[in-house]
């Protein structure tokens, strides 16, 4: 209801230069309402001016097309690539086989490079800078990835995490 009520003040301010008075009340629900005829109880709401915007010239394809190289050749490398969690050094208890893993990564990770983790020293194929590893049972586990360009080459790795699974016991 207050989204209808958000739109419904939009649509008046945009035809604000035509509508000299704007009314506002609101009605035994709680729902506020505008209105341009004058309603018992309602508020005068005084509109000063209007928004305008300019839209920026339309470009070329090929200007379009330039920039965009531009920009991927821009790229300087990666600032930081951290495993976010699990944590260095946390115990996890009960997790039943699945970690759940997140990667932080800044600038963000660029198109066509991709992330590869190393779990217990085995590459695991992942897509993405969060997902789940199945079959991670108790004990001292680690942790490490990687970011490769689209040539294979390594951008960035972040430093080895070790953490602990445990399991409660049943006696």
């Amino acid at each position: 209801m207050e989204t209808r009520s958000i739109l419904l003040l939009m649509a008046l301010l945009v035809s604000a230069a035509a509508i000299a008075d704007v009314y506002k009340w609101t009605d035994e629900d709680g729902v506020v309402h505008y209105s341009d005829q004058p309603h018992p109880g309602a508020e005068l709401i005084q509109i000063s001016g209007t928004n305008t915007f300019s839209a920026p010239a339309p470009r070329s394809r090929a200007s379009r097309d330039d920039d965009e190289a531009a920009e991927s050749t821009e790229f300087k490398g990666y600032d930081t690539f951290t495993i976010s969690s699990p944590a260095a050094e946390e115990t996890l208890w009960n997790i039943e086989g699945v970690l759940n893993v997140s990667l932080s990564v800044t600038p963000a990770l660029q198109p066509g490079h991709q992330v590869r983790v190393y779990f217990d020293g085995n590459p695991l194929p992942v897509s993405g800078l969060s997902f789940q590893i199945e079959e991670v049972y108790r004990g001292v586990h680690n942790l490490q990835a990687e970011i490769l360009d689209g040539t294979g080459q390594l951008m960035i790795r972040t430093q080895p995490n070790r953490f602990y699974v445990q399991q409660n016991s049943v006696r």
